[in-house]
C-alpha cells in the first residue's frame, strides 16, 4: 500500500478539498477560522498549506461566522456547505448556539473544534474544563446534543472513519445537520502514514428515496376522499428542489398551498394556489383554508407550533405528512409518507389522475392580497413613526423580482411571513431557532451563496446589538447586501407578547427598564465605523430612495429607520394570525392577568393532542 506522511490536520484539509458534489464543486467550499491555542499550530498550519484548494476566511466571532456558514448552506439548498474551526474552550463553546440553530433547521455545518491534549501530559491546559468524575469529558461535549454526529479525534487514524461519516451525515437529506469533530490539539500535529487512496476525489450525491408503494396508496386514498384538502409547504420542498412538482400538483388537483417560514417562496406569492402564511403569524386566506380543511397534507415540514397554531389550527382534519425523515413524518399522529418530496409529489400526481378538490377560494386570496397592499402602503401622516408593515412595503416597492428578504428574530419574522410577497426563492428566514444575532452574518453567507440576487437583511435594534461584527468581514471581503435596521428602542416584539399574556411593560423596551437614562445609540455611526455605508432614513420615502441607491455599492449598506413599537404585525388585518400557546400565570392580582388566563384556558381547550 502506497502511503504519504502528513499530520492529522494536513490529512483532514487535503481530504476535505477533494470531496465533491455531482455538479463538480467542493461540498465544503472553505473554512471560517478564528485561531487560538488549540487550533492555530495544527489546523492553522494545514489550512495555510492547502491554500486555495480549501480557502480560509477570517471571522470576527465564532458564533457569527458559523451563522454565515449556515446561511450559505441554506442559500445553496444544502447542496454545498462550509466549515468553521475554533480554538479550545470559549472559542469552541461560542459555536454551540450556532450548532443548535443548524440542528433545528436541518442544515449542514462542519465544526472542527480544538480540544484538550489526548496524551494529557500538560493537563490541565489553558481554558480546559475539567469534569471531576470523568476524565474523558471536555467542554466540547456540549456539542453532543446539538449535532447530528460528534466524534472526538484522539488518534490520527480516527479520521479514516470520522471524515467519511461526517460527510455522510451532511449529505443525507433525512439526517442532515451539523457535525462536530472535536480535534485534540496534540493529535492535529501528529504525523501518520496515510494511504494515498484515501485522498482520491469522491462525489457525494444527494439521494432521492422513493415512497413505499403501500404508504403511497394510503396517502393517495386519503386525498381522493378529501373534499377540502390543504397543503402545508415546508422547507423540505426547497431542499428537495420540488418547487415545480409542488406547483404542478397543487394546480392540477386544485389544492391550496399555505406556507411555513422555511417553505415560504417555494411557490412565488403570485402563484394562484399560494394562499400565504399559515398559523400564528399567518394570513387570513391561509388560515381560512386551514380551518375548513378536511385533510392537511404536510410536505417537508416539522409542523412546529407556529405552523399548527399550537395544535389548534386544523380542527378535526385528518393529517398526512410527506417527509424524508420518519421522525417528522409521524408527528401529531399523521399518516406518513416517507420519501423525497419531489419524487413523492410526482408519484402522487400520477396516482390521483384527474382528481380535483373543491377547496380553493380565489376571492379569499384576492381579498387578502388587497389587504396586504393597503397595510403596507406609504403612510399618509409622514410625521408619525412608520410601522414594520410600512417599512416592508417600502422595501417591496423599491426592489425587484431578484430580491431576497431575510431575517431571524423579533417582530420582523412574523411581519415578513405575513406581508412580504416573495418571488421564487425570494425569502430566507431562520425561524427554527429564531436566533437573535443571526441576521448580519446570515446576510453575508446568503449573499455568498446567491451573488446573483439582491439580499435585504431586516434586523431590529435588539438583534443588531447582540451581534453585528461580521459587518466588518463583509466590508473586507466586499460582500454587498442591504441592512434595514428598524429601531424601536428595545425588544418591541417581546414587549407586545408580555402585555398580550397579561403582563405589564417590563425590562424589554429601554423605557421600561431599570436604567438611569435611555441610551441614544447612533447606529449610523456604529455601522460606518466598521466600513459599511450607513445612512438614516427619516421617513418611508427616504427609505425607498436609499434601498435603490444601495444596489450601486460593492459593500454592505445599513439604512437605519425609527419605527413605532406598536402595533404588532397582524394588527389591523382582519383574520390574520392565530393563537399561540404561551403559558399565562394561573395566579395573579390584576384584572388584565385574570382576563388573559381565562382566554388562555379557552384556547388551550381547543388543542388537538391526539388524532
Amino acid at each position: 500500500m502506497t502511503t504519504i506522511r502528513l499530520t492529522a490536520a494536513q490529512a483532514m484539509t487535503r481530504w476535505l478539498s477533494v470531496q465533491m458534489t455531482d455538479e463538480g464543486a467542493r461540498f465544503i467550499e472553505g473554512v471560517w477560522a478564528i485561531f487560538g491555542h488549540g487550533n492555530v499550530a495544527g489546523i492553522g498550519e494545514a489550512l495555510h498549506g492547502i491554500g486555495e484548494a480549501l480557502p480560509t476566511w477570517r471571522g470576527q466571532n465564532e458564533q457569527s461566522m458559523a451563522h454565515a456558514a449556515i446561511a450559505y448552506a441554506k442559500g445553496k439548498a444544502r447542496r454545498r456547505a462550509q466549515a468553521v474551526t475554533t480554538s479550545i474552550g470559549p472559542g469552541a463553546t461560542n459555536v454551540v448556539t450556532a450548532a443548535a440553530l443548524a440542528h433545528v433547521n436541518r442544515l449542514p455545518l462542519l465544526i472542527i473544534a480544538g480540544d484538550v491534549f489526548a496524551n494529557r501530559r500538560p493537563d490541565p491546559v489553558l481554558q480546559q474544563v475539567e469534569a471531576f468524575d470523568d476524565g474523558t469529558i471536555s467542554a466540547n461535549d456540549c456539542f453532543r446534543p446539538v449535532t447530528r454526529y460528534f466524534d472526538r479525534i484522539t488518534r490520527p487514524e480516527h479520521l479514516l472513519t470520522a471524515l467519511p461519516r461526517a460527510m455522510a451525515v451532511m449529505t443525507d437529506p433525512a439526517n442532515c445537520g451539523p457535525v462536530c469533530l472535536s480535534f485534540c490539539q496534540d493529535v492535529q500535529a501528529e504525523g501518520y502514514d496515510w494511504p494515498v487512496a484515501f485522498f482520491e476525489p469522491r462525489v457525494w450525491r444527494i439521494r432521492r428515496p422513493a415512497p413505499d408503494p403501500a404508504e403511497l396508496e394510503d396517502v393517495a386514498e386519503l386525498i381522493r376522499t378529501a373534499k377540502a384538502p390543504v397543503i402545508v409547504a415546508g422547507g423540505g420542498v426547497i431542499y428537495a428542489q420540488a418547487e415545480d412538482a409542488l406547483a404542478e400538483f397543487a394546480s392540477r388537483h386544485n389544492i391550496p398551498v399555505i406556507e411555513t417560514q422555511a417553505g415560504k417562496s417555494a411557490l412565488p406569492q403570485s402563484h394562484a394556489m399560494n394562499y400565504g402564511a399559515a398559523g400564528v403569524d399567518g394570513a387570513a386566506a391561509a388560515n381560512e383554508m386551514a380551518a375548513q380543511a378536511d385533510l392537511v397534507i404536510g410536505i417537508g415540514t416539522r409542523l412546529q407550533d407556529f405552523t399548527t397554531g399550537s395544535r389548534t389550527l386544523f380542527g378535526e382534519a385528518k393529517l398526512t405528512s410527506i417527509n424524508i425523515q420518519p421522525y417528522d413524518a409521524a408527528k401529531h399522529g399523521a399518516v406518513g409518507l416517507v420519501a423525497d418530496a419531489r419524487v413523492a409529489l410526482e408519484a402522487l400526481t400520477d396516482a390521483l389522475g384527474d382528481y380535483r378538490a373543491d377547496a380553493a377560494r380565489p376571492q379569499s386570496r384576492a381579498d387578502w392580497l388587497r389587504a396586504v397592499d393597503a397595510h403596507c402602503a406609504a403612510p399618509s401622516d409622514t410625521n408619525a413613526l412608520p410601522t414594520d408593515a410600512q417599512v416592508i412595503g417600502a422595501v417591496q416597492r423599491a426592489t425587484g423580482e431578484d430580491a431576497i428578504a431575510m431575517c431571524a428574530a423579533g417582530t420582523m419574522p412574523g411581519a415578513l411571513k405575513l406581508l412580504w410577497q416573495a418571488s421564487r426563492h425570494g425569502y430566507h428566514m431562520e425561524y427554527g431557532y429564531s436566533c437573535m444575532g443571526y441576521e448580519i452574518a446570515g446576510a453575508m453567507g446568503l449573499k455568498l451563496a446567491r451573488p446573483d440576487r439582491e439580499v435585504i437583511c431586516f434586523v431590529g435594534d435588539g438583534s443588531y446589538m447582540m451581534m453585528n461584527s461580521e459587518l466588518a468581514t463583509a466590508v473586507m471581503r466586499r460582500v454587498p447586501f442591504t441592512v434595514v435596521l428598524t429601531d424601536n428602542r428595545g425588544y418591541g416584539c417581546i414587549n407586545r407578547l408580555q402585555q398580550g399574556t397579561g403582563g405589564v411593560p417590563f425590562n424589554n423596551l429601554y423605557a421600561h427598564s431599570n436604567i438611569e437614562a435611555q441610551p441614544q445609540i447612533d447606529f449610523v455611526a456604529h455601522a460606518a465605523s466598521m466600513g459599511a455605508h450607513a445612512v438614516k432614513a427619516e421617513n418611508i420615502a427616504e427609505l425607498e430612495i436609499e434601498i435603490a441607491q444601495a444596489r450601486t455599492r460593492d459593500i454592505p449598506t445599513v439604512i437605519v429607520i425609527d419605527t413605532t413599537a406598536e402595533p404588532g404585525p397582524g394588527d389591523g388585518l382582519d383574520g390574520a394570525g392565530h393563537w399561540w400557546d404561551v403559558a399565562v400565570p394561573e395566579v395573579g392580582d390584576t384584572e388584565k392577568l385574570k382576563a388573559a388566563y381565562a382566554d388562555y384556558l379557552k384556547n388551550a381547550a381547543q388543542q388537538r393532542l391526539v388524532n
